[in-house]
């Protein structure tokens, strides 16, 4: 299976009631082959109507990041837990999580990603540990399976919360930092 049947496969999906609502699939976007897999909760209202994870107000501080410290999106991918848009923006609940992971699973294994980056707490949680506390664990880098990971905050948090904007990017760089050290060198 490749990302594109994986895709229609998740077009398909019904285990739980998010696609009766969703304007759109919202699968994931960037480098196939990328050594960074960015990894948020789910879609928002901008992502649903355009099918593009993060590219709403959030997605759009995100990028100033990216650039900030020299990632450009087209070398990494970019996903969510889910592929379908919760009511409102809310969270999503452990049942529609448990009914997408399979997919994010199977994405990451076709990417095979040298790093993961959860974007904010509710997939830190889901990925790194159960306990996961954003505010303690932010830009702290762990491996399994010989995979980094790491999280830090979701950009929608900053938009709300500007004052740890200096945290994200400190963090940023340092994602860029053990890039590069991944990849055997600089750009």
């Amino acid at each position: 299976m490749d990302l594109n049947e994986l895709k229609e496969k998740c077009e398909q999906c019904r285990a739980c009631p998010l696609w009766e609502t969703r304007k759109n699939l919202v699968f994931g976007a960037g480098n196939q082959n990328a050594d960074i897999l960015f990894v948020g909760e789910a879609p928002g209202e901008t992502e649903d109507e355009t099918g593009v994870p993060f590219v709403g107000r959030a997605g759009k501080l995100f990028d100033k990041y990216l650039e900030a410290v020299g990632i450009k999106r087209d070398d990494v991918y970019i996903a969510n837990m889910l592929k379908c848009r919760p009511p409102k923006n809310r969270d999503p609940q452990p049942s529609e999580q448990d009914a997408c992971i399979g997919f994010l699973r199977e994405q990451t294994r076709l990417i095979s990603p040298k790093m993961i980056v959860c974007l904010g707490r509710i997939s830190a949680m889901r990925i790194i540990s159960p306990d996961f506390k954003i505010t303690r664990d932010h830009g702290i880098f762990h491996e399994r399976k010989g995979v980094i990971l790491t999280a830090v905050y979701h950009p929608s948090l900053l938009l709300r919360d500007p004052r740890r904007k200096d945290e994200m990017l400190a963090d940023m760089l340092k994602i860029k930092a053990k890039a590069d050290e991944l990849s055997g060198g600089g750009n």
